[in-house]
């Protein structure tokens, strides 16, 4: 397996993207790249994701993973959230342009070691958690994407503050939030921007109205048992989605039973049922 890591530039310049890049020693005639987009306090080498690109790579798919440019990590320190500021002017915007910078080099620029320019002939996106969202927005704004998924995805952007109207008004007059990492104990700052990015851009960042208009294969999956977003998401998604397929894995959790760090190579059963389920999906569409 072929392992590549690569950083792109952004609009900002001290805000790149870092890229990793799995693919099978010798590609198949027809290239089939996966890119996983992590979601919110999350980055591409948290716990086990990034051991998941084996078992693509086995079945012949290229897996591409990335940070997004401000979900706080730095490429001195990737698994750390060091740069909080950067996590607080984060915006839904941003995470969107920064997946058009990816999907663009792949689809025109990328080279891999002793094989060349990476021809691709089908396009996945996987989006966890938040970054579900920004897959399906992606897959509707991107031609060149042919099926999207979701894992424990949630249903809109705007789910911190959709029903909680004194909860905005005082993040509002504080200029900031705070929300808890349970896993580091740092105060993790939200900037009001954050809101001011979203009611700028409603029509783009709106799930339902993307729904609307995807007529791409989407496959959605979701743990009966996750604390941090409900199943009924999955059901939301599911029901207004125009084609989409539901997958339920009963019991499993938010990340499928992983955890950070996560030093073994194999996956744990919830996450090796999830790829199983993503792969045959893959494979049915194609």
């Amino acid at each position: 397996m072929l392992h590549l890591r690569h950083t792109l530039e952004t609009a900002l310049p001290n805000y790149p993207i870092a890229l990793d890049v799995y693919a099978p020693d010798v590609l198949p005639e027809s290239t089939s790249v996966v890119v996983f987009m992590h979601g919110f306090k999350g980055f591409k080498d948290w716990g086990h994701w990034h051991t998941m690109a084996p078992y693509f790579v086995r079945a012949g798919h290229v897996f591409v993973t990335f940070n997004f440019s401000h979900n706080g990590t730095t490429l001195a320190a990737p698994t750390a959230f060091g740069d909080l500021e950067a996590f607080g002017r984060n915006t839904f915007s941003r995470e969107l342009d920064d997946a058009a910078i990816v999907l663009q080099w792949l689809l025109t620029q990328a080279q891999l070691p002793r094989q060349g320019a990476l021809e691709v002939a089908d396009l996945t996106l996987i989006g966890h958690s938040r970054g579900g969202p920004i897959a399906l927005i992606s897959a509707l704004e991107q031609a060149a994407v042919t099926r999207v998924v979701t894992w424990a995805g949630v249903h809109e952007l705007n789910y911190r503050w959709a029903n909680a109207p004194e909860r905005l008004e005082a993040w509002k007059t504080e200029g900031v939030e705070y929300l808890l990492n349970g896993r580091t104990g740092q105060q993790m700052p939200l900037y009001y921007s954050l809101y001011e990015d979203y009611q700028a851009h409603q029509d783009r960042l709106s799930v339902a109205k993307t729904l609307d208009q995807l007529h791409k294969p989407y496959l959605i999956v979701h743990g009966t048992a996750d604390p941090a977003v409900s199943h009924e998401s999955a059901q939301w998604l599911h029901e207004r989605a125009y084609k989409s397929e539901l997958v339920l894995l009963e019991g499993a959790d938010h990340v499928f039973g992983g955890r950070h760090p996560h030093p073994e190579t194999t996956l744990p059963k919830d996450s090796q049922h999830l790829v199983e389920r993503t792969l045959q999906f893959i494979e049915q569409t194609s």
